[in-house]
């Protein structure tokens, strides 16, 4: 399958995956209180913003797949310095945001899937970035993937 398809393919599973976050009912699993919604509230805007500035980073290399483009340049700098996907590390902080303020369990397994998603879209985005950039592994072997100062152990094969 062409890297192209493969890349739409992971962007229509996060519309998905996201919009089932954003439609899915509230539940009473856990505190709705103001001081609980109000964290989930925070979450989603500061993931908001995390996009929005490691979207402007990006310039015009920034694009809707996971396949790098063919004039765009290794970004090691802003908040490419703390983490290596800081746009999904906001797609992240939202989904959060949304379980939190869920208080629904179905709300929190859908969120639980769409993490795994992302770290898989971001292990195929690698490798495209790998193939690209031949300073990415050095890049990602100082740079964890979404949480800043979190580097899990890495298996042999780099997964």
């Amino acid at each position: 399958m062409r890297r192209s398809t493969i890349g739409w393919i992971f962007v229509l599973v996060q519309a998905v995956l996201l919009t089932a976050l954003i439609l899915l009912p509230s539940g009473t699993a856990w505190s709705g209180s103001g001081a609980v919604r109000g964290a989930g509230f925070a979450a989603i805007v500061a993931g908001l913003v995390l996009i929005g500035v490691a979207s402007l980073r990006l310039g015009s290399a920034l694009t809707p797949t996971p396949v790098p483009t063919s004039s765009g340049q290794l970004q090691t700098g802003g908040l490419y310095r703390f983490v290596r996907h800081p746009i999904y590390s906001g797609v992240l902080l939202i989904v959060v945001g949304l379980t939190i303020r869920s208080a629904s369990f179905v709300t929190l397994a859908v969120s639980i899937v769409t993490v795994i998603f992302f770290d898989r879209k971001a292990n195929w985005e690698e490798q495209q970035l790998r193939n690209r950039y031949p300073g990415y592994d050095a890049y990602a072997t100082r740079t964890p993937r979404f949480v800043p100062g979190f580097t899990p152990r890495r298996r042999p094969d780099g997964i």
